[in-house]
């Protein structure tokens, strides 16, 4: 199956059902299939092609979820960008990717100028909103002026669809790339514990360059939902829109879950009649945080485990295992849930063994939802899938009914607030400190953002630096999320015999006594 094909199907069986909702903008899956075919008609006419990837840099947009299906019916594969990460980190992923046009909303436009002569590949420069600006293309002008008829390209499912970038312990970016087999494969594996009918209100506020909030507005189309889409995540507007827009579907982190409970003074008073589940993942989530959700909101809860490369989706906590978890079983709130239809999961030793039931190793996972691969990294691709086995850097173990319990990471990867933060990107621009000898970023626990980054530094012969002034160095070179929120000095780091820095022994006094020693995937 392609992707697109979900979407054609409720076209034709529901064309005027809301496809879209954003602010005072509707959408209906008719008017949506126009835009998606003039998008994709722009493409041909700007001699972008089937195969050619396409970066996008916005904040959530009804346009990105044209670009999404523009590009599934094309053959053009979007490359979303996380609008949070400096514009320097853009240029590498644009660079990698060989992206042959860049779409931007106004408010990037500035800062992509900025580095735009160190862009390789882009040819053109497209503005997604009102704003004109020299050397950008107007989006609106440029797409209006296409057919709305059907695009002629013939595209096979074991074709690319999208392109997303993630990374582990090396600190650069890899473009994980997901076919039309394997999104729609695990679409279809989700679907057991995520149905809803044609016309149910799904709201999207998780950013879409994250292939948790896509993978969701991909699964709400697949069944002829309405997206209901915000720009970005306001905890206030949030609990309005679940009690007031008839939202029936949501996926949420479990810090924007805690956000809404605490920060929103008449979250308790309000009905949210039409709620029927709230899905949460990259953490897991507190049980008073849990306990108390399923007080205010009156709804199930749903827990997904994975990561892009499994496109994304490897395990389901489902609404029965969290009203078992609550009912006197409170250590399955630890879980990630059990693996989805037609996956296998196992869990390996170092040299790549199967562990009994109940051994931490290496969590590995076999099913068709597996990425294509690493873009251009073949030894990357071969290393991460050896064996016929997705190894997912994390260690966890498996209990006897096959529920998966994440305890800690192989990788050195620190998830906060959901974001990913790879610890040598940070540690790339503390050396740039005069002061610092020498650097290591770890994850510590953090009872908001499931992990804080924490940097531990030894400083120079005679040198001195302050806590704050190394937090204010980062500032404006790397991304908000990913600025130590502390930093601790040491005379001198651990290192092995081979010059590696020992994390783990830096980790452990912070995470000692942790029932689980990983924030999400």
């Amino acid at each position: 199956m392609r992707l697109h094909d979900f979407f054609d199907y409720h076209v034709r069986e529901h064309p005027d059902s809301d496809f879209a909702v954003m602010g005072d903008r509707t959408f209906t899956y008719s008017e949506a299939s126009k835009q998606v075919n003039r998008l994709a008609n722009a493409f041909a006419s700007a001699g972008i092609k089937k195969g050619d990837r396409v970066a996008f840099l916005s904040k959530n947009s009804i346009e990105y979820a044209f670009m999404f299906y523009a590009g599934a019916r094309s053959g053009v594969v979007p490359v979303p960008l996380n609008y949070r990460l400096a514009p320097h980190e853009w240029a590498y992923i644009i660079n990698d990717s060989q992206a042959k046009m860049l779409l931007a909303s106004p408010e990037y436009v500035e800062a992509i100028d900025g580095v735009r002569n160190e862009l390789e590949t882009v040819v053109q420069y497209v503005s997604v909103g009102a704003a004109d600006s020299p050397g950008w293309t107007n989006f609106d002008a440029w797409v209006d002026a296409q057919l709305d008829s059907a695009f002629g390209e013939y595209i096979e499912a074991s074709d690319d669809i999208i392109q997303m970038y993630t990374s582990g312990t090396t600190g650069l970016p890899k473009g994980v790339v997901l076919t039309h087999d394997s999104l729609t494969a695990n679409i279809v594996q989700c679907i057991p514990e995520i149905t809803m009918p044609p016309g149910h209100r799904m709201l999207v506020v998780a950013p879409l360059y994250h292939i948790a909030a896509s993978f969701t507005t991909f699964i709400g189309v697949t069944q002829g939902g309405c997206l209901i889409i915000h720009e970005d995540f306001n905890p206030v507007e949030v609990v309005r829109a679940m009690d007031e827009d008839k939202i029936n579907w949501t996926i949420l982190v479990p810090a924007m879950v805690q956000a809404c409970l605490v920060a929103v003074p008449d979250v308790a008073q309000r009905e949210y009649a039409d709620l029927e589940v709230m899905a949460y993942g990259g953490s897991p989530i507190a049980e008073e945080t849990l306990a108390k959700g399923l007080e205010v909101f009156k709804c199930d809860f749903l827990q997904a485990y994975g990561q892009t490369e499994l496109s994304p989706v490897a395990t389901l906590m489902t609404a029965a295992d969290h009203r078992k978890a609550l009912d006197g079983n409170p250590g399955l709130l630890l879980s990630a849930g059990r693996a989805v239809l037609g996956s296998e999961l196992r869990i390996v030793d170092e040299d790549d063994n199967p562990v009994p039931t109940g051994t931490m190793g290496e969590i590995c996972l076999r099913g068709p939802q597996v990425m294509k691969g690493y873009w251009n990294l073949p030894e990357a691709t071969a290393e991460a899938m050896r064996n016929g086995w997705l190894h997912t850097g994390d260690a966890g173990t498996l209990d006897d009914e096959g529920y998966l319990y994440v305890q800690d990471r192989v990788k050195d990867m620190i998830v906060s607030g959901g974001e990913n933060v790879y610890p040598r990107v940070v540690e790339e621009v503390l050396f740039k400190h005069p002061a610092i000898a020498d650097a290591a970023v770890i994850g510590v626990p953090d009872q908001l953002w499931g992990e804080a980054v924490k940097a531990v530094v030894q400083l120079r012969v005679g040198a001195s630096a302050t806590e704050g002034e190394l937090i204010e160095h980062c500032r404006g070179q790397i991304a908000g999320f990913e600025l130590p929120k502390s930093v601790d000095f040491i005379d001198t780091l651990p290192r092995n015999g081979s010059g590696k820095v020992l994390k783990r022994e830096l980790r452990e006094p912070y995470w000692e006594g942790q029932a689980r020693r990983v924030a999400g995937s």
